[in-house]
């Protein structure tokens, strides 16, 4: 009996957190220091130099009150995020705050919930840390060539004139 009493509570747990509403983004920065589920349209995605991509929600990024960044290295484990650009979304995660603005930081597609929560993986040959690039990849040949030539060492063999 208290097996499943146990287990009651901890579905119901689960349940109630995997039902929680998200919040829209312009109410995360209310919420600094917590994890929760966080909305709202992502007007755009932009990378920056270093190749972190930002999910901006807003107009003018910065005087947005909420972004979602991935970093490059997350990359992989997220997706090809581009394919958020003009969608809600809807991303669970600790609201953090960086210089005067609400983020959730994307490490992993886990995070994702709704539409965008088996986002697709990233495309063959690209290069996060080449700010998104495609790279067909370079052919380098070898430093030594195939074909050697054999030089002879010593003396030559005469020559005589012909009589």
């Amino acid at each position: 009996m208290a097996f499943n009493f146990k287990f009651g509570i901890l579905l119901l747990l689960l349940t109630s957190v995997s039902s929680a509403e998200c919040l829209p983004f312009e109410k995360a920065k209310d919420h600094l220091g917590e994890t929760l589920c966080v909305k709202g349209h992502v007007l755009k995605v932009s990378i920056g130099r270093t190749g972190i991509h930002f999910l901006n929600f807003c107009e003018d990024y910065r005087s947005c009150p909420f972004t979602v960044v991935v970093f490059p290295r997350d990359l992989r484990d997220v997706g090809n995020v581009t394919a958020m650009e003009n969608s809600d979304v809807e991303v669970y995660g600790l609201i953090k705050s960086y210089q005067g603005q609400a983020e959730i930081i994307l490490k992993d597609v886990t995070q994702l919930r709704g539409e965008f929560a088996d986002l697709p993986k990233l495309p063959k040959g690209y290069e996060a840390d080449k700010k998104g690039q495609y790279s067909a990849g370079t052919f380098k040949g070898n430093s030594s060539s195939t074909t050697t030539t054999k030089k002879n060492k010593g003396r030559r063999e005469p020559t005589f004139p012909d009589d």
